[in-house]
């Protein structure tokens, strides 16, 4: 891997992460067409998920830090109560943050290298991407209550929404958070609980992969093309975590879907 295609990965990371456009199939594709040659060493990988999830703990690291306050305050104090969950958000955000982690949790520590094998053809990933189009698209149809948040219930359809989006071309964000918006949340508070839910994914995933740099050794990657890609990767998850919150804030998250149809589409053909 030469410097440049790092900083492109380090890039397309970031930037689909976080917008719905799907993270996995765009590096499949990117990969495809940079003619990046496949690697078993995964210290690149590692480095560059670490850089999507520095990305979102900056941007959220309010709601985190009050999450983590009522929990404690919750767990130390005696107020493990029904009471305390009705009235504290960020009690009730905690608990579904951790109940919609769960499927994505189980899916991917049984499933994801079958999964992840069986959809590594660029043509599958593209017809995965007009899936997501469509999905973007139906959202049109939705009718969100204002100020509405997720409860226990639609954090575990939210979560099996985000297992599914292990398969490649298939937008974590953009399921999570159509999902969301199908069960009548609203949309910025629907973004806001994808980013939040999107922490434990990408941690458990950087420490797994971790796990295995660990044990397999580190690999032959320059300091110099890791650390641009970690960097690239931070700053384009950074940048597209405001852009979305932007455009959803303007009632236009649905736009997504025109790129996705046309990109998923494109990969049909040529591909």
């Amino acid at each position: 891997m030469t410097f440049f295609q790092s900083l492109i990965l380090g890039l397309v990371q970031g930037l689909t992460e976080f917008l719905p456009i799907s993270s996995s199939g765009h590096l499949v594709l990117v990969e495809h067409l940079l003619d990046v040659v496949p690697s078993t060493d995964i210290t690149f990988e590692v480095f560059v998920h670490f850089g999507t999830l520095m990305s979102v703990v900056v941007v959220m690291w309010k709601d985190i830090l009050a999450i983590i306050q009522s929990t404690v305050k919750a767990l130390t104090g005696g107020r493990l109560s029904r009471e305390y969950y009705d009235e504290n958000e960020q009690f009730r955000l905690a608990l579904a943050i951790v109940v919609g982690s769960v499927p994505a949790a189980v899916i991917g520590l049984l499933f994801e290298d079958a999964v992840t094998a069986a959809f590594t053809d660029p043509k599958m990933v593209s017809v995965m991407l007009v899936l997501t189009g469509l999905i973007l698209f139906l959202t049109r149809l939705a009718e969100p209550v204002e100020n509405k948040n997720v409860g226990i219930l639609s954090a575990i359809m939210i979560g099996i929404a985000q297992a599914i989006a292990i398969v490649p071309g298939i937008s974590r964000s953009g399921f999570t958070i159509s999902t969301a918006v199908y069960l009548r949340i609203s949309p910025l508070n629907a973004a806001r609980f994808s980013f939040l839910l999107s922490i434990p994914v990408i941690a458990g995933a950087t420490l797994l992969k971790t796990k295995d740099l660990v044990f397999n050794g580190f690999g032959a990657e320059s300091v110099l093309h890791i650390a641009g890609g970690t960097l690239m990767a931070f700053l384009s998850g950074y940048v597209a975590i405001k852009v979305l919150l932007k455009i959803v804030q303007q009632g236009k998250f649905s736009i997504f879907a025109f790129y996705c149809l046309i990109a998923g589409s494109l990969g049909i053909i040529f591909i």
